[in-house]
């Protein structure tokens, strides 16, 4: 009887080699990666054409923009951070909680915030209730927020002025966030992610908030930072693959937004 050859199956047939991608992450995420081309800068509309195309999740998933910046966030001069109002939100649905006392407290429960409190929501966050996505607050009320900054703090929600939540402008500050304010941050290594929409949005929506964050970001250039400020630019769906950006493209689209 002859011998089974190595590497074939019952019938004699050689095996097919395993996709390592398959393997590590699913079909579905298999045949995604076969559509990008790794080697490639796509311009934009191509870009959100094919990251709407290969988003398959059941699920309608979220879209991130990840800019690599040339600044060493060590250096207190060169710290890239702020926040803008998307044109089409985000698709999400924020909680919103806000300290404040008085006049300005029923001022955020009537602008329509989800929880509005003084000391008595400071003492519960110092429990652990964090059952809100940003809480906006009052400049008066900001040294007793302090007392609980370690836990906001790592959580990116301690309220700050430069972000618009610390304000006496409530009204404003909440409406903002409902309609889909996004804060950015360079972290250690020099990189900013950003949520700029839902799959559902599709390619030019999607591609309007990428040019909204794009500008705000090269304006927030530090002056001290040298060399090459916008290095590459990837963009992903929550179960998708990443695709890289031209630089050039997105650089003076973004500029001139």
């Amino acid at each position: 009887m002859a011998k089974k050859k190595e590497g074939a199956d019952s019938a004699g047939a050689p095996k097919q080699p395993k996709n390592p991608i398959a393997s590590l992450h699913g079909k579905k995420y298999a045949s995604a990666h076969a559509q990008v081309d790794a080697n490639k800068n796509y311009n934009l509309d191509d870009a959100f054409g094919l990251i709407c195309k290969i988003a398959g999740a059941k699920f309608d998933e979220t879209v991130d923009a990840a800019f690599r910046l040339g600044v060493d966030t060590k250096q207190g001069d060169q710290q890239v951070r702020g926040a803008i109002v998307l044109p089409h939100g985000t698709g999400k649905t924020l909680r919103i909680a806000v300290v404040a006392k008085g006049d300005k407290a029923k001022e955020a429960d009537a602008a329509g915030a989800d929880i509005v409190g003084a000391e008595d929501l400071i003492e519960k966050i110092a429990g652990g209730f964090l059952e809100f996505d940003k809480l906006i607050a009052t400049p008066d009320m900001m040294v007793a927020i302090s007392k609980v900054g370690k836990i906001l703090g790592p959580r990116d929600l301690m309220p700050n002025p430069k972000l618009g939540t610390v304000t006496v402008d409530l009204t404003r500050a909440i409406n903002e966030q409902r309609k889909g304010k996004v804060e950015y941050r360079a972290e250690k290594a020099g990189i900013v992610h950003v949520k700029i929409g839902k799959k559902s949005f599709g390619p030019q929506k999607l591609k309007e908030n990428f040019l909204a964050i794009a500008g705000a970001i090269m304006r927030a250039k530090p002056p001290t930072s040298k060399g090459t400020y916008l290095r590459s630019i990837t963009v992903s769906a929550t179960m998708s693959p990443g695709v890289r950006l031209d630089v050039a493209e997105a650089t003076s689209s973004g500029t001139s937004n």
